[in-house]
């Protein structure tokens, strides 16, 4: 996966990038390992926990590049 999107479930990122874990807590996922979270997707995250999908999804992609992913 190069990048992800707003459609990329919870459990597809976490499967592929597993780093992505601190930046989804950051914005107050703490239940990454509960069978809703996992088939959420990160537009659907990013408006229960009020944020912007877009930054949510651009934080992710950048982490992902850095780490070479």
């Amino acid at each position: 996966m190069a990048q992800v999107s707003k459609d990329t479930t919870i459990g597809e990122l976490l499967n592929v990038y597993p780093e992505a874990a601190p930046i989804l807590m950051e914005i107050g996922m703490h239940c990454l390992g509960c069978p809703s979270a996992q088939g959420e997707s990160l537009a659907e995250a990013a408006m229960v926990h009020g944020i912007d999908s877009d930054v949510l999804v651009e934080k992710i992609n950048a982490s992902m590049a850095a780490a070479g992913k």
